[in-house]
């Protein structure tokens, strides 16, 4: 007997800067983020995206991405997204993008990466207040 459905494994997961497609169609990652810097606080990062890739799955799912606060319960931005994998040698790639996000204090924030419900991945991205050097003097 033939599965008709298998849940995807989580290939990887990557916040960054900026996700664009070449003319080919193959995707193009900007600016991998390790942590975030902000001049003040409270600050609002205007944009980031968060690159998912799945595979060795078969069906159609949906992907749940979610910014988590430091207090581990205060979602910052949420994005649901539908795919389908035909085959489990076929992989698929979904960029989930965050606007105008805003980080009340430094510390240890979140991102949630689940497939129907199902957590496949928890990871931190610290956000960490380096003043400017001018504010440094003042």
């Amino acid at each position: 007997m033939n599965p008709t459905r298998i849940l995807p494994d989580l290939q990887c997961s990557l916040l960054c800067e900026e996700v664009r497609q070449e003319a080919n169609g193959n995707l193009f990652l900007i600016g991998i983020v390790n942590l975030i810097r902000v001049p003040q606080l409270p600050a609002v990062v205007g944009r980031v995206c968060i690159f998912n890739r799945w595979t060795a799955g078969l069906g159609q799912f949906t992907e749940s991405t979610r910014f988590i606060a430091p207090d581990q319960t205060t979602v910052l931005g949420k994005g649901e997204m539908k795919f389908d994998l035909r085959d489990p040698s076929m992989n698929a790639s979904n960029v989930m993008f965050f606007q105008q996000v805003k980080f009340d204090t430094a510390g240890t924030y979140y991102i949630e990466v689940l497939v129907d419900d199902v957590m496949k991945l928890r990871y931190p991205v610290v956000v960490v207040h380096t003043p400017s050097p001018e504010a440094k003097q003042g």
